[in-house]
């Protein structure tokens, strides 16, 4: 349908709706089987206007919007800004030029186009609408249906798995079977334990399980508002730009990390709008999605843990989340992550038991085992170019750990031996640990008492 159709057909009924209106369409439950075989078609590259499954009064919006910008633009500058095809953008160009709206500005054998008076008038019109000024949106219900469609429970994480995606990491083996066992659930996970007990690096490692690239679109259009979902900040971008979809309003991206810690606030998990450009930006969770969220540092927030809990209740069982729009409107998006808490503090003291229950997985952190943090000591002195024999450390174990009571944390040889090497250099010294080297180490590591 042309921009000009859909006026006539919104000129016979104007009205508007505070909730989307075939919420049947937007289910986030789509069943993966189901979605899988569609997420192939939602790649094509759609060659019409009906095809992009967007109204084009939208498009119309964006085409005028990216031309006030740019102020003069070819076909190919249009198309390159928007992620739509050549052929779509010039049937949006004719109607605008039917409205008056677009003029020809060609002064060289290229066509060039630029604003009229009343374009740039209808421009200023529609940033009032949205400041969104990017690439095409996709519609909700194919964003739910691709996000389905690579969850990550359609990958069977195996012990084999686990072992070869994390080879070389120092884990205790029931902590990494108690994670392997639940990535292959879908229930969030707790890890708790002393500071230093490597909860925060193993739940940063588990990405690497997940090493395969999903398709995420710029922007998601819902009840012809647009959404912005791609952050930079948190989504990276594929290297093989071979594999791009032929619809360029998906980007091929590693499944996204995204830590939070006691910055988090309830708003961040919220749709947020930015008043001042009039945009809307996805929250949190939304930009995880066939990714991995970890909430570190779970009771260091400004809000309650049972806040928290209180509102991804729905979310985390039914993996489904309901947002909404600063015009009233609802909508569901499909909550489809790995959820992952990690806290030092006694999980028993942040919520009670029924919370608790709602956590499928809690793993506890300890110290390791004197023959992992052997491992992990030697590995780390070779990753910083220190050479360190066993008896060196032997010394540290003899003379450090088993009088101070001191636990075999993962974090020690990072700590101590980035002190040896930062000695070594300010002193030009061989970079060979000795005993001296980690008197002083340890000295200037750990607080004694005043």
């Amino acid at each position: 349908m042309s921009y000009l159709q859909q006026q006539h057909n919104d000129n016979e009924f104007s009205g508007t709706t505070d909730t989307v209106s075939d919420l049947s369409l937007f289910s986030a439950n789509a069943a993966p089987s189901e979605t899988r075989s569609t997420s192939t078609s939602l790649l094509s590259k759609p060659t019409t206007v009906e095809a992009t499954g967007l109204p084009s009064t939208l498009l119309m919006d964006l085409v005028i919007k990216h031309l006030y910008v740019q102020q003069v633009a070819t076909l190919e500058s249009l198309s390159e800004s928007i992620h739509l095809p050549g052929r779509l953008i010039q049937v949006l160009l004719a109607d605008a030029k039917q409205m008056m709206w677009v003029e020809n500005r060609s002064a060289t054998h290229q066509a060039r186009f630029s604003l009229s008076g009343s374009g740039k008038a209808q421009a200023e019109k529609a940033f009032q609408h949205s400041g969104y000024v990017g690439a095409a949106p996709v519609p909700l219900k194919d964003y739910q249906a691709m996000v389905n469609a690579q969850s990550h429970r359609n990958t069977q994480v195996t012990s084999g798995l686990m072992a070869l995606k994390l080879a070389g990491e120092s884990f205790e083996s029931d902590a990494l079977e108690a994670m392997g066992m639940a990535l292959n659930s879908t229930k969030p996970v707790l890890l708790y334990g002393l500071p230093g007990t490597g909860k925060s690096y193993l739940c940063r490692q588990l990405i690497k399980v997940f090493d395969d690239e999903i398709f995420q679109p710029v922007a998601i259009e819902v009840n012809n508002q647009i959404i912005q979902l791609f952050d930079p900040q948190v989504h990276h971008l594929s290297q093989r730009t071979s594999d791009a979809p032929a619809d360029s309003r998906y980007q091929k991206i590693k499944r996204p990390l995204i830590v939070t810690g006691g910055e988090l606030t309830l708003d961040m998990l919220e749709i947020s709008f930015d008043t001042t450009r009039q945009l809307y930006k996805a929250p949190l969770q939304m930009k995880a999605n066939n990714g991995v969220l970890l909430l570190d540092d779970l009771g260091r927030q400004q809000m309650s843990p049972s806040a928290l809990f209180n509102r991804w209740i729905i979310p985390l069982e039914e993996h489904k989340d309901f947002l909404s729009l600063t015009n009233g409107t609802h909508f569901e998006v499909p909550f489809e992550l790995v959820m992952l808490f990690s806290t030092n503090l006694n999980p028993a003291d942040l919520v009670d038991d029924a919370f608790l229950r709602r956590l499928g997985y809690k793993i506890q952190m300890r110290p390791l085992t004197r023959e992992k943090y052997s491992a992990l000591w030697q590995r780390v002195s070779k990753a910083f170019g220190l050479d360190c024999d066993p008896q060196t450390l032997d010394y540290l174990v003899s003379h450090y750990h088993q009088p101070e009571s001191k636990p075999f944390l993962p974090c020690y040889p990072r700590d101590l031996l980035s002190i040896v090497k930062d000695a070594t250099r300010f002193n030009e010294l061989p970079p060979i640990v000795t005993p001296e080297l980690l008197d002083d180490a340890w000295r200037h590591y750990f607080v004694t008492a005043m």
